[in-house]
């Protein structure tokens, strides 16, 4: 199913929690911290000025992202999560 995020809304698939810790610890599911991190899979048509013109994004499909830790809301898609964000939600690119 393709969704199309509204407005000024991203839609970002978030990377899998890490298995391991560095040092080689296997951590269960209570454990793992939900990753920060992820992929922009979508993008709406931008946020509307008072002007009438819509603002553009500075980010763009694929561009990995970094976000606050409580940022947007989860949606399921065919089986797979995903976060519906406002791009104020995200605090930089990672190149």
């Amino acid at each position: 199913m393709k969704t199309k995020p509204l407005g000024e809304k991203i839609l970002v698939k978030r990377f899998e929690a890490a298995e391991k810790t560095a040092g080689g610890i296997v951590l269960p599911d209570a454990a793992k911290e939900k990753p920060k991190e992820g992929k922009i899979i979508a993008l709406g048509d931008g946020k509307l000025l008072d002007s009438g013109v819509r603002a553009k994004f500075q980010v763009k499909k694929g561009d990995k992202v970094v976000f606050t830790s409580y940022a947007g809301t989860e949606i399921d898609i065919d089986g797979e999560e995903y976060l519906l964000m406002a791009e104020d939600d995200i605090l930089a690119i990672i190149e």
